[in-house]
């Protein structure tokens, strides 16, 4: 009787080690494709000038870049914090990313532009998504550990 404990336990033991790289793995690719998803569609939605505005928006691993112009998103880690993405937009050729999203008041001797929001618009309308897609692969994770 002892040992079918000894088993179990064991057993138990191995597939909470596997847990986490099985997690990290698929927790990771979801994350990825919820940031292309987001970034498609706001490089759907910007308004279309020159195209540096559109060329801009970016995702990566890790924090995103420091610089003048940059409008970042803001990233998204795991609950284990190994795993940040990043989404961001802007730079040194698109620093007018912010007067785009958010509009203008007028100053002397220049006009007001109205607000043509794309950036955060775009995150809003697919949060969820992502967030379930995040949690489906969490869970899928576990089953495919407690299988074996």
């Amino acid at each position: 009787m002892a040992s079918s404990i000894q088993q179990s336990r064991s057993r138990f033991r191995r597939k909470i080690r596997i847990l986490p790289e099985l997690a990290r793995a698929d927790v990771t690719a979801a994350m990825e494709a919820g940031a292309k998803e987001v970034t498609a569609l706001q490089k759907r939605l910007v308004p279309k000038d020159k195209g540096e505005l559109e060329k801009s928006i970016q995702w990566g691993f890790g924090d995103a870049p420091k610089g003048p112009g940059i409008l970042s998103l803001g990233s998204v880690t795991s609950r284990s914090g190994d795993v940040k993405i990043s989404i961001w937009g802007g730079g040194i050729k698109a620093f007018y990313i912010r007067f785009v999203e958010f509009g203008t008041h007028g100053a002397e001797g220049h006009g007001a532009t109205r607000a043509q929001p794309f950036f955060f618009p775009a995150w809003r309308a697919l949060k969820r998504r992502v967030k379930s897609r995040v949690t489906r692969a969490g869970t899928k994770a576990i089953k495919k550990a407690a299988k074996g």
